[in-house]
């Protein structure tokens, strides 16, 4: 909590952090609602049709997280004992905590990537569809984007193309990590219908940039859907009268998706100002949209004191390993704020440098 006398907390953990705005909860408090569980609640039903609809998909799933999502679709994609695989640093793969194998009984297999970048030669190299019965057989690969861990990096267009067609042609279907994908469609420009046909199921989050509290979709097939629908129930995620959440999916598609563009600017102003006096640590140049990597490894500091020092001077970050540190800009942040943040976060570099 600050005081008159303190300026405001610049938080920078996540977009997570974001809080509904006045009109977000205007529209919460307005919600038509219905028993979701019954099928029964019109905003919600609405917000299914509006997302399949953006991305091209039959249907859509609303659950309470990301995770949820990544998981029903997963579910849906692979049979207990088959294989998923995605890359090493994926949020499927590092922060879901196991749960495919957990729930799925799903062995997942990792590739290694730098900053997230998908290369379908790396992909394809470790896949083993139709092993037979001595060996674990890969039925789904996994795709970010935009790749959290990696920094924010959108993965390119050409790498996903090729990586289908050589999935395809050997029997595996793809699902697609979208919980930044609003990123990586305002930094890049494509059609979000263009992206999605390449794959068979996907997930997108409305809690992160866009601003809402909570809530993310899943979108595929009827089929895959209806399924799912099921396997949410089974896991404990139906919900109720949770049109008052889904209202604030639609306000934030409405209005938030443009100002995305405002935090990617936000972003490289903090990249900058830290690559300026510790270009070793931060490459503006890979900063593309609203996450922003500190590497420490160079520099006499590791994480959990960087993340502590910030926190003292009023900047709060996250430590994401051991010399790793992550900014992200969000949509409760302003031009001040951010540079407030630049300044003292320049400042902690410049210090670990002559420590």
């Amino acid at each position: 909590m600050t005081t008159a006398s303190q300026p405001p907390i610049v938080d920078l953990r996540s977009d997570t952090v974001t809080r509904p705005s006045t009109g977000m909860l205007a529209a919460i408090s307005a919600a038509k609602v219905g028993d979701d569980v019954y099928g029964d609640d019109p905003t919600v039903n609405s917000l299914e049709e509006r997302t399949a609809e953006m991305f091209g998909k039959a249907a859509g799933l609303f659950a309470a997280t990301g995770s949820l999502t990544n998981q029903l679709a997963i579910k849906m994609l692979v049979k207990p004992g088959e294989e998923l695989i995605c890359d090493e640093n994926s949020h499927i793969a590092r922060a879901e905590l196991g749960a495919a194998a957990v729930f799925s009984g799903i062995t997942t297999r990792t590739w290694a990537s730098q900053n997230g970048i998908l290369k379908a030669d790396d992909a394809m190299r470790i896949a083993r569809p139709n092993s037979g019965v001595h060996l674990v057989s890969t039925t789904a690969i996994a795709i970010e984007n935009t790749h959290n861990f990696g920094g924010g990096t959108v993965q390119s267009m050409a790498e996903i193309v090729a990586l289908r067609k050589a999935s395809l042609s050997s029997g595996m279907t793809m699902h697609l990590d979208g919980a930044r994908i609003w990123n990586a469609h305002i930094a890049e420009g494509f059609e979000l219908k263009e992206i999605a046909k390449y794959f068979d199921t996907i997930s997108i989050c409305l809690s992160k940039g866009l601003g809402a509290p909570i809530g993310s979709v899943m979108l595929g097939s009827k089929e895959h859907v209806a399924s799912a629908r099921v396997w949410r129930k089974r896991y404990g995620g139906g919900m109720r009268q949770v049109g008052i959440i889904a209202a604030a999916g639609h306000y934030a598609l409405d209005n938030n998706l443009p100002l995305l563009r405002e935090d990617h600017r936000r972003a490289q102003i903090l990249a900058q100002a830290c690559a300026k006096v510790a270009p070793n640590a931060v490459d503006a140049s890979k900063v593309v949209t609203n996450i922003v990597g500190i590497e420490l490894g160079s520099l006499n500091i590791d994480s959990t004191t960087f993340v502590q020092a910030a926190k003292d001077a009023g900047v709060w970050v996250g430590a994401i390993g051991p010399k790793y540190v992550r900014l992200v800009t969000h949509l409760d942040l302003t031009d001040e704020l951010v540079e407030r943040a630049a300044v003292v976060l320049a400042d902690l570099l410049q210090k670990a440098l002559v420590a």
